[in-house]
C-alpha cells in the first residue's frame, strides 16, 4: 500500500473493524475446534492407545500429564514393568502395573497399543536396546524419555553437527530471539527504572557517606553468565566490604551492619545500584541472585545442579525470592530451595513469566524475614 500509493483509497475504520473481527473469530474457530475435539474424545472417538513401559518417576510424571490433556486423545492402557514392586519408583504403588515389558510387546504386535513410550532408567541400556529391537517388528510408534530428562534438562532440543544429531542437556535457553527479547526487555526497563529512581540512588548515596567511613558503593565479586566473574555493585550497608575466598554471610543483629545500612538491606534498596549492571550486560532483572565467590564455591559442591542456575544471568530479583527462598542460607535445605527454584525460573523462561515476577516483585519482594 505505501510502495503502490494507494492507502487513501482504504478506510482505516475498516481495516480496524477487519482486526478486531479476524482477532475474535480466530479465537472462537479455535476454542469451538478444540471443544468438538474433547468432546468427541471423551465419546470414546479418535482415540489413541497408549502404554508405557517402565514404572519410574519419568513414567509417572508422563502419566499425570496424560491424564490433565484430555484434548490429547490419549486412552492410557497401563504401565509395563518385569521388576518386582519394592523396585518400583514408590509413587507408583498407588497404580496398578498391567504386565510385563513381554507383555506390551505381544500388545503392540497385536495392533493394541498406538503409541508407547519408554521410561526405562538409563542404566538399563541392554533392556532398552533388546525392546527396541523387537518393537521394530510392530507399526506402533515408539517414543523414548530417558529418566534423567525430566528433572535435569535446562533446555531440551535438538543439535545437528554434520548428520550426527545431539541433544542438548546443559545449556542456556537464552539463544536467537530470546536472547534478544531478554536483553531488550533488561536494557528498557532498567533505563526507565533508572531514571525514575536518580533522585532516590543519589539521596542513598549522600546519607552512606554521611553516616559511615568507605565508598558509598560496594562492588563485589560474583559469578554471571557460564561462571564469569562480575563486579556486582551495591550501596555499602557495612562496615566492612568483604571480597575474599572466605565470606560471611549477614546474621540477624549482626554487628557489621550499620545503622542504615540495616534499613536498605530489609528494603533491598541497598540493590538498587545493580540496575547500572543490567544496563551494563552483566546482570537481568530477572534472574537468579548472584552468591559471593566464596559461597559459590562452597555450595557448588554440596547442591546438585548448582552451578547450573549459572546458565542465565544473575538478577535483581528472581523466582526465589518472590517465593520466601532469600537472604541467610544458615542451613542446607534452604540454598537447595532456593536452587529448585531458579532452576525452575531458568526451565520455564518467558517474557510473561518475567513480566509476573517484576509485578510480584512489586508488591511482595522487598521485603523479607530472613534478609538482614
Amino acid at each position: 500500500m505505501f510502495v503502490f500509493k494507494f492507502t487513501e483509497s482504504l478506510s482505516r475504520v475498516g481495516l480496524g473493524l477487519w482486526l478486531l473481527f479476524s482477532i475474535i473469530f480466530l479465537y472462537t474457530w479455535r476454542y469451538a475446534v478444540n471443544l468438538y475435539k474433547r468432546n468427541r474424545r471423551k465419546l470414546g472417538m479418535n482415540l489413541r492407545n497408549v502404554a508405557i513401559v517402565g514404572a519410574t518417576e519419568s513414567a509417572v510424571y508422563l502419566y499425570d500429564e496424560i491424564e490433565k490433556n484430555d484434548e490429547l486423545g490419549f486412552k492410557f492402557l497401563g504401565f509395563y514393568d518385569d521388576r518386582k514392586p519394592e523396585r518400583l519408583f514408590n509413587n507408583v504403588t498407588t497404580y496398578e502395573v498391567t504386565g510385563t515389558i513381554q507383555n506390551a510387546i505381544c500388545a503392540a504386535r497385536e495392533g493394541k497399543i498406538d503409541i508407547l513410550y519408554i521410561a526405562l532408567p538409563m542404566k538399563a541400556d541392554k533392556r532398552i536396546a533388546d525392546l527396541l529391537l523387537q518393537l521394530g517388528d510392530t507399526t506402533v510408534d515408539v517414543h523414548f524419555i530417558p529418566d534423567f530428562l525430566l528433572s535435569n534438562l535446562i533446555h531440551a532440543r535438538v543439535e545437528h553437527v554434520g548428520n550426527v544429531d545431539t541433544l542438548s542437556v546443559f545449556e542456556s535457553p537464552f539463544i536467537g530471539a530470546r536472547e534478544f527479547i531478554k536483553r531488550t526487555e533488561d536494557i528498557v526497563l532498567s533505563t526507565i527504572i533508572l531514571m525514575l529512581i536518580s533522585p532516590i540512588l543519589i539521596g542513598i548515596a549522600i546519607a552512606v557517606k554521611l553516616t559511615s567511613k568507605g565508598p558509598v558503593i560496594f562492588k563485589q565479586d560474583r559469578y554471571g553468565l557460564d561462571g564469569r566473574k562480575i563486579k556486582v555493585w551495591k550501596f555499602r550497608s557495612m562496615s566492612v566490604t568483604e571480597n575474599s575466598t572466605v565470606v560471611t554471610q549477614a546474621t540477624k543483629n549482626d554487628a557489621r551492619i550499620t545503622p542504615l545500612g540495616g534499613f536498605l538491606r530489609r528494603t533491598s534498596l541497598d540493590e538498587l545500584p545493580q540496575f547500572i549492571n543490567v544496563l551494563k550486560g552483566d546482570m537481568s532483572i530477572v534472574g537468579p541472585r548472584p552468591h559471593a565467590v566464596a559461597h559459590n564455591e562452597e555450595y557448588r559442591k554440596k547442591v546438585e545442579f548448582y552451578m547450573l542456575r549459572h546458565k542465565a544471568k544473575p538478577g535483581i530479583t528472581g523466582w526465589a525470592q518472590i517465593n520466601g527462598w532469600r537472604g541467610e542460607t544458615d542451613t542446607l535445605d534452604k540454598m537447595e530451595k532456593r536452587v529448585e527454584f531458579d532452576l525452575h525460573y531458568i526451565k520455564h523462561w518467558s517474557l510473561w513469566f518475567d513480566i509476573k515476577i517484576i509485578f510480584l516483585t512489586i508488591f511482595k519482594g522487598f521485603k523479607n524475614a530472613n534478609a538482614y
